[in-house]
């Protein structure tokens, strides 16, 4: 049941001296996008009267059908608590409607939407529980960014090691007061490397989570004079960014992937089959959950990223771990996801792997319990062990041969993401790279 009314709302604004509202939404690249409005003309807002021009967007719509009208999802109404509050300014994230007030075909928020209701005609409600990874660096004068961490710590590092624990702390604190649930946050393994973890929801709410994630922590960061970053692999030889993602499929209030009898791994055969269609599908969906060049500099052996299309409850070189949890907190981990992802398609596209799995009984085959890095190409060969793909363009391949995940997508998202991504991969195929230069200039 939604939490707020519209009178509920308008009465919060007044309440809060709220002036200026922001309607968010993403694009298909999943960069957020805002409309502001002021409080005058909340109401019209919250009618879904509010237009923008789609045209200007990327991916959305051509000129001639540019008349886009945004939706509020009552529920995500929220103050940003950085601003000042005389004045204040609060948010609402969005759905996209078109001219004809249908639901607009490009709006990745839509998109989850169809394979969660998808979902629930199968009984099932996805949970999801993301652990995003971000940096922080420090700015020069111009208060660019540059790749100079501020700190020197690594793994669960406290201060004064951790310099960037003070910031934290305040993306934390902001968190808090706009809803968030934080589970924990601590410094991660490379120097200004941080991870914040929120408590899993109902996938639409995570992936909104999420995109405010991104933004509130971009935000503190600045308030401090740093920057910070979701690119997956800012460093070269320190470990990238990931956003491991715990999913779970609930059906009548009940874990559906808990199984008791299980004594091994404690997973339902549901577990079992969605385990099997994500496996199944990795290379196909790998595009959306990893859809940057520099994505694939993260996904290489040796630095935590998993690469090796495998299971296990015991082994993190897995793609898919099952952490020891058991009963409604029973769930797998899905480790390849980055945070560049846009979070709206890389749930809709993970959802609709586990269901084809449900639906067409895909066994996901056994556990891998050895060190999958220490393995050689022989041994992973004759245990059936695939990789993901090695870069942008290999992923892009493979999406296009995948129809479950080009239908999860949708005609117009797919076309438009790819002709998209193909123009990135086009550009940085005919560039001349630093290391071109350093290992061939003085040599030929």
């Amino acid at each position: 049941m939604p939490r707020y009314t519209k009178s509920d709302i308008l009465q919060k604004a007044q309440e809060l001296d709220v002036k200026f509202i922001r309607l968010q939404f993403t694009d298909i690249l999943g960069i957020i996008k805002n409309v502001t409005i002021t409080v005058d003309q909340l109401e019209d807002a919250l009618d879904g009267k509010i237009m923008f021009d789609g045209s200007s967007i990327e991916g959305f719509t051509r000129i001639q059908e540019s008349d886009m009208y945004l939706r509020p999802d009552y529920d995500t109404f929220t103050i940003l608590p950085w601003k000042p509050r005389k004045g204040a300014e609060a948010r609402l994230m969005c759905d996209i409607y078109d001219s004809n007030n249908e639901p607009f075909e490009g709006c990745p928020r839509g998109i989850l939407k169809k394979v969660v209701e998808e979902a629930r005609q199968m009984g099932y409600e996805l949970h999801a529980g993301p652990e995003p990874e971000f940096f922080l660096f420090q700015t020069d004068e111009e208060g660019n960014p540059t790749v100079k961490t501020n700190d020197k710590g690594s793994y669960f590092d406290l201060s004064p090691v951790d310099l960037g624990e003070n910031a934290r702390r305040d993306i934390v604190l902001a968190l808090q007061e706009m809803g968030f649930d934080v589970e924990t946050s601590h410094h991660e393994v490379a120097p200004g490397q941080h991870e914040i973890d929120f408590k899993y929801t109902r996938a639409i709410r995570t992936a909104d989570n999420i995109v405010t994630f991104k933004f509130v922590t971009k935000a503190i960061a600045a308030e401090h004079g740093l920057y910070a970053t979701f690119m997956p692999k800012p460093i070269f030889g320190e470990n990238g960014s990931g956003m491991h993602v715990h999913l779970s499929l609930f059906k009548d209030g009940i874990n559906a992937f808990y199984d008791e009898n299980d004594k091994e791994t404690g997973l339902s055969q549901v577990a079992k089959y969605f385990i099997g269609g994500i496996l199944h599908h990795a290379k196909g969906f790998t595009a959306i959950t990893n859809p940057t060049i520099n994505s694939y500099k993260r996904l290489v052996p040796g630095y935590e990223a998993p690469v090796y299309i495998s299971w296990s409850g015991k082994n993190r070189s897995a793609l898919v771990r099952v952490p020891a949890a058991r009963g409604n907190a029973s769930r797998i981990e899905l480790r390849s996801p980055d945070p560049s992802a846009n979070p709206y398609l890389a749930l809709a596209v993970i959802l609709k792997a586990g269901l084809d799995g449900i639906k067409n009984k895909m066994d996901p085959g056994p556990q891998t319990f050895n060190n999958i890095y220490d393995m050689t190409p022989v041994e992973r060969l004759e245990a059936g062990i695939e990789m993901l793909p090695g870069s942008l363009k290999e992923a892009l391949d493979y999406l296009s041969q995948d129809e479950v995940i080009k239908e999860a997508l949708g005609p117009h998202v797919y076309e438009h993401f790819v002709k998209a991504k193909l123009i990135e991969w086009d550009i940085y195929r005919i560039q001349v790279h630093k290391w071109e230069l350093d290992q061939y200039l003085g040599i030929f």
